[in-house]
């Protein structure tokens, strides 16, 4: 019992970092641009996974079949990072954590256009619920509100969220032979080479060195906590728990960020953005029952 108890702490704690890393990365904003925030946060999740593997003697043998493949997720997976870091600039950590919880249902319907999964009843209404609630959330509960100057914030976060189904069915419908681990591993590097060209100027070094110990500090949660510790915890309670058991612990990453939000960066946090998010969290909810 205790065992089975303790398994359910990995993607809990998993969820928490995840959670907490949209605070981190608003942190970190106020001193470094984008870019350079992805490409530290990837460095130091690849020292991590790096050392893991070699601590769990893991196989390195690379394929350049499989290779290509993770190359397309790279070039998905930097655009996805960049637009929402962007996007963490014009908006709060909370709404993010909101409209990044909408991914599921741009799964749902990319997966009915593209590969003709059937739509049931209960997911149209989902779809329905989540988005009414997103609007919701966006508009400021004025829907004449919406308009891209006013909430690019919003609008670029959910433009990652968009990104990020995309990436994640390409990655169910392609078949890599590399274990879980070392997948995110290569996944990383290939990242960092993309991004890498584009990140490292005169500006950006300047940034690094003259980072405080409070930029270091968040730097560091989303190298460690975010990229490496996280992904290892997740991937093992894949392993010894079901899929379905293990993602819904998800639902719980919106509340740890709007709670840590409020906490840490003193977000007002009103009846009409957890209104909002718990019709969010509902239509996806439902979107996912079988």
């Amino acid at each position: 019992m205790k065992k089975s108890l303790l398994r359910f702490w990995e993607p809990l704690l998993a969820v928490i970092f995840w959670g907490n890393s949209f605070i981190a990365t608003k942190i970190a904003l106020r001193e470094l641009n984008p870019q350079t925030i992805i490409l530290l946060r990837l460095l130091l999740g690849i020292i991590l996974l790096v050392v893991f593997a070699f601590y769990t003697k893991r196989d390195f043998s690379i394929s350049l079949k499989n290779h290509g493949a993770i190359f397309v997720l790279a070039l998905i997976a930097v655009f996805h990072l960049w637009i929402q870091v962007t996007g963490l600039k014009f908006t709060t950590a909370a709404n993010t954590g909101w409209i990044v919880g909408v991914t599921p249902v741009f799964m749902v319907i990319l997966s009915a256009i593209f590969f003709k999964e059937k739509l049931f009843r209960n997911k149209i209404l989902g779809i329905i619920i989540a988005f009414s609630g997103l609007i919701l959330l966006v508009s400021r509960s004025n829907i004449s509100n919406i308009g891209f100057i006013e909430q690019k914030g919003d609008l670029l976060v959910l433009a990652s969220a968009f990104t990020w189904s995309v990436y994640s069915l390409i990655n169910k419908k392609i078949s890599l032979k590399y274990p879980p681990m070392m997948t995110i591993l290569f996944l990383f590097v290939l990242m960092a080479v993309i991004i890498t060209p584009f990140t490292v100027t005169r500006q950006s070094i300047n940034a690094v060195i003259h980072l405080s110990l409070i930029g270091w500090a968040s730097i560091l949660f989303l190298g460690i906590f975010c990229s490496g510790i996280a992904y290892v915890l997740w991937a093992k309670s894949l392993k010894e728990l079901d899929a379905s058991k293990v993602g819904s612990f998800l639902y719980l990453e919106p509340f740890v960020t709007v709670f840590s939000a409020w906490i840490i960066l003193s977000e007002s946090i009103t009846i009409m953005i957890i209104l909002s998010g718990l019709i969010i969290t509902s239509g996806v909810i439902l979107v996912n029952k079988k």
